[in-house]
This record gives structure tokens, C-alpha cells and sequence, in this order.
């Protein structure tokens, strides 16, 4: 590609040169400069610029000579052109080192919040994959976390209500609760519970703010709506005549703060899985959310709980009962956990995607190749572009 200007600049001096005298291509130079910006940096742009310029000089000269108007008019031209191309080329150079400097920073902190499952967690082989609705992101409000216990491995795989970088913040709220306190609770029920508390408490402090910025929107309001009746009446004694009720007209809030007014409830669906290192079980907590596959030569087995619980998060609105459902898991089972963005991707004639058929075919796989495959499969279902987040976590029990 930094070739191709060159060989154009030559190409079209030669074909210039021997063309009739009422043929001018020395103007088609400037597709060089143009053509080397989109590929190469400012230096290079500015070189093959030069040489253009050197190579429309030698036209003129052989040609009509550099006095004649036409030459230097197209100089000064190529001059002009050639110089804006390598200004703009400059500034999208450093606009592209700023966006390097902000990706680079957002897939750290990204990583941060989002650490990778271990390969190998105790007796178990962990596998996940993470798939971001928002463009050029790596995480958005699915999630997933391992800990261990001094007597196995506990899984958390939750759904923030909304997709994207917006649930980011609940996303890392949850996240560093459980890292906190999944080794600090004996029992499921116990974890659950605080969770449901850290997410009602910062749901709790989220509705807080929304209430003060309505009361300072709503003085903004009522100040508005005097200072258009003062304005009314004065117009009104000026002119004699009535105001046409103005004042009485409800104000419209600005985008900023009506999406403070509307709020909305927010909420965390989530499994919390208990795997103890000496029993063949699974401990299994569904709060709201999809239940997980159970993965066996024979056939596949969805963990359906008798009592799923409320989603963390709406723990206030009713009591809430934690049940701990067991389910065998012995070596060579494989548990896929997975959110609703999986099994509510659409391809174009609306149809839900089918995991639990196409994950048949393939469970006999490594946990890897098993989310690579199921990976590929979601994403051509889909069209190459999800609606949602979408997060998948392979368990397998190692003999």
C-alpha cells in the first residue's frame, strides 16, 4: 500500500508527459498524498506529498514551462490540497494515541472488575467467555466470580437489569461483596443474604440521590415558572393586554433530569453454587435467575430449583427465604452457567437462540473448546451483533 502512491506518481508523469498537449492529468497527483494518508503516518503523507509536487513541477517544465499560468496554478493548488491532507493527517495521529491511551486504560480497569476464572479451581476445570453488547467493551453487567472455601469452591453468575457500560457500577458492587464475604459465611443461604443486603443498601443510597436531584429540580421549576409569571405581568401592564396564561403551563424537565425523576428499580439476578471438595454435589441458590445445564454423556439436565428466590436487590420489598437445592455432580459432570442474554439472542426471523440442542452436540468437548464452539454458534445465530450481554461458564469435575 505505501508502494502504490509512488507507482501512481510515476504512472501518471510518464502518461502526462507523452499525452497530447490538451490531455492535463498532473491534477490526478494529488490522489497520492490522499492515498498514502489512509495508510501511512504524517511524515509519509508529507514525503509523497513532495514528491508529487516535484513530479507536477517536472510536467510543467517539460511541457509548457513553469511561467505559463495553468502550471502555476496547479502548483499552487497541489500546495494548498497537500497541505490540508497532511494537517488532517496529523490530528487523526493524535487522536488515535488518545483513543490507544483510553482503550488501553478501559480494558485494565475492565480486567480489574472482571478478573479471569482460573483454569483449575481445587478439583474443578473452570472455562468462560464473555461477550459485551456495547462495541470496543469487554465487560457490561453480566458477571461471574470463583472463590475458594476451606472446604471447596464457591460460583457466583449474575445479570444487572440494563446491558452495557451503564450497569458497570452494579456489576463491581456485587462482584466485591462476594470476593468479600464467600469465604466468610458457612453456609449459601447465609452469602445470599448479604448480598441481597450490600445490593438493597446501594440501591437504597442510588434512590437517595434521585430524591435530592428531583427536590433541586423541582426549586429550579418553581423558580422558572416565576420568573416567566413576573415577565407575563410585566409585558401584561405594558401592553394592557392579558397574559395568555403562560405561567399556568407545566414545565417540560431537561433530559438530565427527567432520567433522575423516572429512577426505575434495579435488580440482580443471580446462581450461587456451592462445590465441596469431598462430596459428588453441587449446592445450587437461584435467585431469579436461568438454571444452569447439567452436562453427562447420557444427556443434558437443566438444575430447575422447587422455590427460586427474587432477584438481589428487591430483598426489602417481602421476606425472603433462602433454599439450597443439592444435585449430583460426580467427575466428568459438567455444570454450563450462563445469563439471559444467551438464551434471548435472536437470529433475523426472531427465533431464540436454542442452547440446550446445540450445546448436545458438543459436550463431550473440553470446557474450552466447548465455550468456543458454543461462542461461534451464538454469534452467527445472532448476525454477529447481540442485543445483550452474554456470559457462559463451563464446570467439570475433574476424576
Amino acid at each position: 500500500m505505501t508502494a502504490l502512491p509512488l507507482a501512481l506518481i510515476v504512472l501518471i508523469t510518464v502518461v502526462d508527459v507523452l499525452s497530447p498537449a490538451a490531455v492535463h492529468l498532473g491534477p490526478l497527483l494529488i490522489v497520492a498524498p490522499a492515498l498514502t494518508a489512509s495508510v501511512a503516518g504524517p511524515r509519509a503523507t508529507a514525503g509523497v506529498a513532495l514528491l508529487a509536487l516535484a513530479a507536477l513541477t517536472v510536467i510543467g517544465a517539460v511541457r509548457d514551462g513553469l511561467t505559463t499560468i495553468n502550471i502555476q496554478s496547479q502548483l499552487s493548488a497541489q500546495v494548498i490540497v497537500s497541505a490540508l491532507i497532511v494537517g488532517l493527517r496529523v490530528l487523526r495521529e493524535r487522536h488515535e494515541r488518545e483513543l490507544t491511551r483510553v482503550r488501553s486504560v478501559s480494558e485494565a480497569a475492565q480486567r480489574v472488575l472482571l478478573r479471569p476464572l482460573p483454569e483449575r479451581i481445587g478439583p474443578l476445570h473452570l472455562a468462560s467467555v464473555y461477550l459485551a453488547a456495547e462495541a470496543e467493551a469487554q465487560v457490561g453487567g453480566d458477571l461471574y466470580a470463583a472463590a475458594r472455601t476451606t472446604t471447596g469452591t464457591r460460583l457466583l453468575v449474575g445479570d444487572v437489569r440494563g446491558k452495557g457500560l451503564s450497569s458497570l457500577g452494579d456489576a463491581a458492587l456485587l462482584l466485591g461483596a462476594f470476593r468479600a464475604a464467600a469465604h466468610l459465611h458457612t453456609d449459601l443461604p447465609s452469602l445470599a443474604a448479604y448480598l441481597d443486603g450490600s445490593v438493597c443498601w446501594d440501591l437504597a443510597q442510588l434512590a437517595e440521590a434521585r430524591r435530592t436531584e428531583n427536590r433541586r429540580a423541582e426549586t429550579r421549576q418553581a423558580e422558572t415558572r416565576q420568573a416567566e409569571t413576573r415577565q407575563a405581568e410585566s409585558r401584561s401592564a405594558e401592553t394592557r393586554r392579558p397574559s395568555a396564561g403562560r405561567s399556568e403551563r407545566p414545565q417540560r424537565l431537561p433530559p438530565s433530569e427527567r432520567a433522575a425523576d423516572e429512577g426505575g428499580e434495579s435488580f440482580i439476578t443471580a446462581v450461587l453454587l456451592d462445590i465441596p471438595d469431598d462430596t459428588e454435589f453441587v449446592h445450587l441458590i437461584d435467585c431469579g435467575h436461568p438454571p444452569p445445564l447439567l452436562l453427562r454423556p447420557e444427556g443434558v439436565t437443566t438444575l430447575s430449583t422447587r422455590n427460586p428466590a427474587p432477584p438481589l436487590g428487591l430483598g426489602e420489598l417481602a421476606p425472603v427465604t433462602y433454599e439450597v437445592q443439592t444435585f449430583p455432580f460426580r467427575p466428568g459432570d459438567r455444570l454450563l452457567i450462563y445469563t439471559d442474554g444467551v438464551i434471548e439472542a435472536r437470529d433475523a426471523q426472531h427465533r431464540f437462540y436454542p442452547l440446550t440442542d446445540r450445546v448436545t452436540a458438543w459436550q463431550t468437548e473440553r470446557p474450552a473448546v466447548l465455550l468456543n464452539h458454543l461462542r461461534r454458534d451464538l454469534l452467527t445465530h445472532v448476525g454477529h451483533r447481540l442485543d445483550d450481554d452474554a456470559a457462559m461458564v463451563v464446570v467439570e469435575r475433574l476424576p
